[in-house]
């Protein structure tokens, strides 16, 4: 069975720690951030101890001068056997002061003594020895976002934990209000309305009655084929950006019966084309809550 990954992350200061964090949250890694250096030998004891996941952490400049411990720590770590890989993360100095120019936030080092400048500068010299041990460097002074998140999916991802984005398709009703956590939203509002049916009001898209009164109007058809034609096209698009899951939400007036159906369809189309992809029909899973 393979053991448990334990890694470090430090680096430069803006050179994308705390993407490289989040992206292996997404691998189901469990991660801290801004670890007291003094800690780490026994975080992971414990983690090791308790977990069954694999851990990332983030120690860096922000803990001040114990950070200058961490070539000290790492070295009593490996005598007592515990395993761990170390990951820095740079980029080129004027890439770096540009990124802070454009946050706006302060470097940790800055402290009103130096420029912005001297301390990407003196960053860099204190890290030296860190960088020389590190078992990756990576460099992002021309990544975009997305080639940053596929390197370290490569690096660090694992079987159980699948990069692949997660599609949630979800029916809503619009007079209980949207979605906050909506990407795409289609209204189908604009279809027959199976409530004003006398014998499908109480119905909902699930029975077959109203999946057949639907099915008797071409524009049903039209409109299912233009939006999974359109979701062949962004679908790709979006996993190239590295986005980890994409809400599609599908609304009718009040979630009962049109946003149903159709969620119901995209879900079933997105299903054979081998994608994850989960099922939700929120106004329903109300009613049966009520």
């Amino acid at each position: 069975m393979e053991k448990n990954r334990f890694i470090i992350i430090t680096g430069m200061s803006g050179a994308g720690k705390s993407q490289v964090l989040r992206t292996l949250e997404d691998l189901n890694y469990f991660c801290v951030d801004n670890l007291p250096v003094m800690l780490l030998p026994k975080f992971i004891e414990l983690s090791r101890q308790t977990s069954n996941r694999n851990t990332a952490m983030v120690i860096d400049s922000r803990g001040g001068d114990s950070f200058d411990s961490l070539l000290e720590i790492m070295d009593e770590m490996q005598a007592n056997g515990f395993s761990f890989e170390l990951l820095f993360m740079d980029a080129d100095d004027a890439t770096l002061i540009r990124r802070y120019k454009e946050t706006r936030r302060r470097h940790p080092l800055e402290k009103g003594r130096n420029s912005l400048a001297e301390s990407v500068v003196l960053e860099r010299k204190s890290l030296e020895e860190v960088r020389k041990r590190s078992t990756n460097v990576i460099d992002t002074s021309h990544y975009a976002s997305s080639v940053l998140k596929d390197e370290i999916r490569r690096l660090f991802g694992n079987h159980e934990a699948t990069s692949d984005m997660l599609i949630v398709v979800q029916s809503f009703g619009y007079k209980y209000g949207l979605p906050l956590d909506s990407d795409l939203v289609l209204d189908v509002r604009f279809l027959p309305n199976p409530f004003y049916e006398a014998a499908l009001k109480k119905l909902t898209g699930n029975d077959k009655p109203v999946q057949d009164f639907l099915n008797k109007f071409p524009q049903t058809f039209e409109f299912l084929k233009m939006q999974c034609e359109m979701l062949s096209f962004l679908i790709p698009k979006y996993e190239q950006e590295g986005k980890s899951q994409l809400v599609i939400s599908v609304g009718c007036t009040g979630g009962q019966h049109r946003s149903v159906y159709i969620a119901n369809n995209i879900y079933n189309y997105l299903r054979l084309k081998s994608l994850r992809v989960e099922l939700l029909h929120r106004e329903l899973v109300q009613k049966d809550q009520d």
